[in-house]
């Protein structure tokens, strides 16, 4: 049975059991700051969960798309070794919101398996919780073991520890005990030999989880202690790549469909052959699954970055890449070549694939090419490294600081230190890690009070769209603390006026205001699981009494212009550059606005000035807000309203109409255009192959801008004695410098080669190498000319330079290439640390290197330990 059979026939078989078939919800997240991915299939209900929302259904089936690279679920470093983890993956699952529970979820998942998959029931086993008896005191789960009983033989029946057996959301949230199904898919000889009950959650290859059935029957607070839920649900999740496994009667994931196709693609690209050598192997399966992993991310509007989501994205990439590099010889790019077999085949289930295909292809191929580049760096630096290195072994830190500076990857330096007779030093590099990782987690470590509930009423209300004050009661409030942000109150109100950040708007900030007077100011808006909370420093004395909540009206107008202009923006792009620009993100603040989009090549003087003149005539026509709340999705899109790509949408959406511009937005807007005054390009762009940025600023922000230029202006003109035209006369200014500039240069030569024979007779020798180290009159430039004349007709020389120029200190170290290589020490590197007496840095070749530092003082000290690299 095909992949793409067996997905449908699992959303078949509970549709015909009354669930909803819901969508898969984007990969990357937006609207839950505890998470980066999606990385289970209950992530888009834990607003259900929790009791933030009453859902539509109370029975839903999906496929989801998730991602588990980062966290407490972190499969990362387990791809390719072996053959069932994965980055990316598919999880089938039914949930019952407050409806069925134990009895139905295990009766269906057994017929699922045994009747429509015709499973074997002799491969399958379950387990059960068998209790704790630690804190929690949980006895075991005899109600989820009866029913198993009264389907499943005895000696298939297993107990299972709460580490195993426990499903918790997090530290704190719903959790309760749950039952896996595990299935056996080895021989019937291996079978014979070795009971496949005590293989079970001892990851074998071929005894695997297939499929976890959650029961949610308790709220884990933030004492650690448990209450039973409200309302109790079930939260399945069935491995569909394990799934496919086993239907088609393979001993991989990889071996599958799913997988097939990328696999044959990268042996006829690399010229490779999959299964014949286990380095080959792992490679391939890395590539295979990293590549689906990349692409789905860009697809749901998240590219590879520095920071963040897009960091974990380019780490994946670059692992890919990596080992393509090393163990299948691909020194140019590749993997987006992968592209077309992955959207081929995944497309018609997740048609983004098909659409933003070109965009995936692009991203791919240039961040491809950045890696390989860094690669070529990172071997130089290695190289450098090891010439300077003193005995066999390289210092970890260093090996760290090329892994996380130039993200040189550890395992690949310990490959080539390996093949030149050198050792890491491992220990070095794993304290370098764990440090950074401290710091990391440190930085971003936030505790989390539970929350206290002032009233039951669970239903919030936003009256921001049409109100910037409100009276409003507390329903609950929390502490929480960060190393960043200290001490902080979230708090929820039963309705508030004020927006939270989402759709790239930034979240509304203003004040509450109690009946005595007291006032309190809240610092930020978001949304969270569904609820909008406001976090303030202080939190209120009088929580039982009504506030007045007053936003920043503000701040409020200046973001509101912003967003009106990306929206006119967006219109003027597709207008001028064509249909094929698509938002890819947005930043709206009260500044300035960031507007990024789909765009092939560089914009030009002529078009960045044709798109600010299109959106300031539709500001100047005075075009009125036309806003629908609650239209279907489908009428919405069907009158031309944009949807964006790894977007979530409900079944009714908003739609803002400014003219012929209409998009589906949950922002906030301008009443009129006219409101914006006017529309002014600061900047553009490359974001990433085939991504723009233009950055722009609108209303008070422009006439800033203006009023600071005219005075600028005035400054050049006073300073040009008034010249009427200061064009001419700043280009006249330019001539001559650039005459004056030279003149200068050719003295310094001149000068330069006049002190070449007087320092050649300075030279002394240390250990068989002519030395100097002294402080010159000559600016950077006309240090390197004398330094490589003084080395012209020499190949034994050791010298470093030093010079003071506007304050500031400069080192130049000169060694001819022969010293490089016999005595193993390396210019770049002796800067960077006699760089240290002058508070600078610096790098460079190994035969030639500069420093500039801010303290000249330190130059004297420098120089008297340049003679300790030869001794």
């Amino acid at each position: 049975m095909r992949s793409q059979e067996i997905r449908a026939k699992f959303l078949e078989f509970f549709k015909e059991r009354a669930h909803k078939i819901v969508p898969s919800a984007p990969m990357v997240i937006k609207d839950d700051p505890t998470l980066m991915f999606t990385n289970a299939g209950m992530n888009q209900f834990k607003e259900f969960f929790l009791g933030n929302s009453v859902p539509k259904f109370s029975r839903v089936t999906d496929s989801q798309k998730c991602l588990r690279v980062s966290g407490k679920h972190n499969d990362l470093e387990e791809v390719g070794k072996d053959t069932y983890h994965h980055t990316m993956f598919e999880m089938l699952g039914n949930w019952s919101f407050g409806d069925y529970f134990k009895e139905e979820s295990i009766a269906w998942a057994w017929e699922f398996l045994t009747e429509v998959c015709k499973i074997d029931k002799d491969s399958l086993y379950v387990t059960v919780f068998e209790g704790s008896k630690d804190v929690d005191n949980l006895e075991q789960d005899t109600e989820a073991l009866n029913f198993w009983q009264n389907i499943v033989a005895k000696d298939r029946i297993l107990f299972g520890n709460k580490k195993d057996n426990f499903w918790e959301m997090g530290d704190q949230g719903p959790c309760g005990p749950c039952s896996e199904i595990h299935v056996d898919i080895r021989s019937k000889e291996d079978k014979e030999k070795v009971s496949g009950a005590s293989l079970v959650n001892m990851d074998h290859p071929q005894v695997v989880e297939i499929w976890n059935l959650v029961f949610m029957q308790y709220n884990r607070k933030a004492n650690g202690s448990l209450e039973p839920l409200p309302a109790k649900h079930v939260d399945t999740g069935m491995g569909f790549e394990r799934l496919c496994m086993v239907m088609q009667n393979v001993q991989s994931n990889y071996d599958t469909d799913v997988f097939t196709p990328l696999i044959r693609e990268i042996e006829t690209i690399a010229n490779a052959k999959y299964g014949k050598d286990e380095n080959i192997n792992i490679a391939i399966r890395v590539i295979a699954d990293h590549i689906r992993a990349v692409a789905f991310s860009i697809a749901d509007g998240q590219l590879p970055s520095n920071t963040g989501a897009g960091y974990v994205i380019r780490r994946i990439l670059r692992r890919a890449i990596r080992y393509g590099f090393t163990f299948l010889d691909t020194k140019e790019p590749f993997m987006y070549r992968l592209v077309k077999v992955l959207s081929d085949n995944m497309g018609s289930a997740y048609p983004e694939l098909k659409v933003q295909k070109q965009l995936i292809e692009n991203v791919v191929k240039e961040e491809e090419q950045s890696f390989l580049k860094t690669l070529d760096q990172g071997l130089v630096l290695l190289d450098t490294m090891i010439l300077a290195n003193k005995g066999t072994i390289l210092d970890g830190r260093k090996a760290f600081e090329l892994y996380d500076t130039f993200g040189f990857p550890i395992d690949l330096t310990a490959l080539i230190l390996s093949e030149r007779g050198y050792e890491l030093d491992e220990k070095g590099f794993g304290v370098a890690m764990q440090e950074q990782k401290a710091r990391s987690r440190s930085a971003s470590e936030v505790s989390k009070d539970d929350w206290v509930i002032l009233s039951n009423d669970l239903e919030q209300e936003f009256v921001g769209y049409d109100l910037m004050e409100a009276n409003v009661k507390l329903v609950k409030y929390r502490k929480i603390t960060s190393k960043k942000e200290g001490e902080q109150y979230q708090m929820v109100f039963n309705l508030t006026p004020f927006y939270p950040e989402g759709g790239g708007q930034v979240g509304d900030k203003g004040y509450l205001e109690a009946a005595n007077g007291n006032v309190y100011y809240i610092l930020d808006t978001k949304r969270e699981n569904n609820e909008i909370v406001h976090f303030t420093k202080e939190l209120p004395s009088e929580v039982d009494d009504s506030f007045k909540a007053v936003v920043d009206k503000k701040q409020r107008w200046r973001t509101a212009c912003n967003h009106t202009a990306t929206h006119l923006l967006h219109q003027a792009l597709r207008e001028i550059l064509g249909t094929h620009v698509e938002q890819k993100g947005s930043a709206v603040h009260s500044k300035y606005l960031r507007f990024d989009f789909s765009h092939f090549a560089k914009l030009t003087v002529d078009q960045i000035r044709e798109v600010e003149n299109f959106v300031n005539s539709r500001i100047y026509g005075n075009l009125p807000l036309q806003e629908q709340r609650g239209v279907p999705m489908e009428v919405a899109v069907k009158e031309g309203a944009v949807a964006l790509f790894g977007e979530k949408y409900g079944d009714t959406v908003r739609t803002i109409r400014f003219g012929q511009s209409i998009e589906l937005c949950g922002g906030t807007h301008v009443k009129n255009t006219r409101d914006i005054w006017h529309f002014k390009i600061r900047s553009e762009g490359a974001v990433a192959a085939g991504i723009r940025r233009i950055e722009a600023i609108t209303s008070d922000a422009v006439k800033d801008f203006y009023s600071e230029n005219n005075r600028l202006m005035y400054q050049i003109k006073d300073l040009l004695n008034h010249t009427a035209d200061p064009v001419k006369a700043l280009g006249a200014l330019q001539e001559e410098n650039s005459s004056l500039k030279k003149q200068i240069e050719g003295l310094l030569r001149d000068k330069a080669k006049n002190l070449k024979g007087d320092l050649l007779n300075e030279l002394t020798e240390v250990n068989g190498v002519q030395f100097l180290a002294k402080k010159v009159d000559l600016d950077a430039s006309g240090i390197k000319d004398l330094s490589f004349e003084m080395g012209s007709n020499r190949d034994d020389l050791f010298l470093l330079f030093a010079s003071e120029q506007e304050g500031k200190a400069i080192l130049s170290c000169y060694i001819s290439k022969e010293v490089v290589t016999q005595k193993k020490i390396n210019a770049g590197t002796i800067v960077r640390e006699l760089g240290k007496y002058i508070q600078g840095g610096g790098g460079g070749q190994p035969f030639f290197a500069t420093a500039g530092g801010k303290n000249p003082a330190g130059i004297p000290e420098a120089l008297k330990m340049a003679k300790e690299y030869l001794t």
